[in-house]
């Protein structure tokens, strides 16, 4: 029993915390009851040191149920008892995939999952790709195209939206698909879907592009102001936002007398060099007017 500074609310007496009640002692209100506990939910029946926390892992877009299934546990059994669990998990296993649907998402969830994880990008990222492959699949947008084009697809969507800078040949180098069933699953997703992208800011590939090709700070500055130069004579319009980020680079570099090579900008930038090139003409022709 604890005593509390509190008054009550109806006469102003002291009051007391009695268990799970806080009462008036001198008119004997209840001012409080069912006191609620916020901690984890946990028990444990072992006089041991394992964790007692039974409430599982937290749910997640990246699974096809949520991570709600259950499993069935392995013990140390012999004998007739471990076929018959043997049989037990495998139908159990057979049984969380009941439809062609599910498993065509369970298939594309691994996949997401697996190149979310080859490009060293966020979870957030890979949940997000998850509920868009969901959508997809619900508006019936898979029939008859690639799984692994509409995965490679939702994790391109998810890097544009959230800003992250990673190219189509970047994403393709990591995936079961190829650059045309990209496309196609991009294409078709945009129109059916409305998604919310717009152009690509050369401006995001700047840093990741200087840091690959061993520049200073300054040179990356100085690239920005080739990078407004160009947006401002219209020269972003139409282009491989890559390709004039990497020209922006190689000028800024041969400027600083800095090692870089358009083979070696056009090689991170995942263009040719003969499109490189191109930027590269057009703004130090508009410079030098």
């Amino acid at each position: 029993m604890a005593t509390s500074t509190a008054t009550c609310p109806e006469c102003e007496g002291r009051v007391r915390a009695d268990g799970d009640e806080t009462v008036c002692r001198d008119c004997g209100l209840v001012v409080a009851e069912d006191r609620i506990d916020r901690g984890p939910e946990w028990r444990s029946f072992a006089d041991d040191d394992r964790d007692p926390r039974r409430t599982g892992a937290p749910l997640t877009r990246s699974r096809h149920d949520r991570g709600l299934s259950t499993e069935i546990g392995r013990t140390r059994v012999k004998g007739r008892k471990r076929r018959q669990w043997a049989r037990m998990r495998r139908q159990h296993t057979r049984a969380r995939i009941s439809s062609k649907r599910d498993r065509n998402r369970v298939y594309g969830f691994t996949e997401i999952r697996r190149l979310v994880s080859a490009a060293g990008l966020p979870e957030s990222l890979r949940d997000q790709a998850c509920t868009l492959f969901e959508s997809a699949q619900d508006a019936d947008l898979l029939r008859g195209r690639s799984l692994e084009g509409f995965a490679a697809a939702c994790v391109y969507v998810a890097c544009r939206v959230t800003g992250v800078s990673r190219t189509r040949g970047e994403l393709v180098a990591d995936a079961k698909a190829d650059a045309d069933e990209l496309r196609a699953a991009f294409d078709a997703m945009n129109r059916e879907l409305g998604l919310p992208v717009g152009p690509i800011d050369p401006a995001e590939y700047l840093p990741r592009f200087a840091t690959e090709l061993d520049l200073a700070i300054d040179v990356e500055r100085d690239a920005r102001e080739y990078l407004d130069l160009a947006a401002d004579l219209g020269l972003t319009n139409g282009r491989n936002p890559g390709g004039v980020a990497g020209a922006c680079l190689y000028l800024a570099a041969r400027d600083a007398d800095a090692d870089c090579t358009q083979a070696a900008a056009a090689d991170v930038a995942d263009v040719t060099p003969v499109t490189l090139r191109s930027s590269v003409v057009d703004l130090r022709e508009n410079r030098t007017e």
